[in-house]
């Protein structure tokens, strides 16, 4: 694991020198960096919106499991909620693309 985090680090290090060489080494640090923080905050927070939804279906079916009469309304509370937490998701998409097309990736 360790080593794999290191082996990760110093291949971000390489991308990002090897970007700022093609521009000539006259500046550009802020397109190589949006892209990766573009890339890692949309897996953190997509692997994290998943883990909260797998959490809040797993609580809605325990306790849809000991109150089936209130089935109706946990779900629909249980579908409300996770709305909610994949617009968390679609905001971080928009962010992350404002971020690759405004300062990341250069098409010219």
């Amino acid at each position: 694991m360790r080593r794999s985090l290191i082996l990760g680090g110093v291949a971000v290090l390489e991308y990002t020198t090897a970007a700022l060489a093609a521009e000539g080494g006259t500046g550009g640090w802020i397109a190589p960096f949006a892209v990766i923080a573009a890339g890692i905050g949309m897996a953190i927070a997509a692997g994290l919106c998943g883990l909260g939804q797998g959490r809040a279906v797993a609580s809605a079916v325990d306790a849809m499991a000991r109150q089936p009469g209130a089935a109706a309304r946990i779900q629909t509370a249980m579908i409300i909620g996770l709305a909610l937490i994949e617009s968390l998701a679609i905001y971080t998409l928009v962010i992350a693309l404002i971020l690759l097309f405004v300062k990341g990736i250069n098409f010219a």
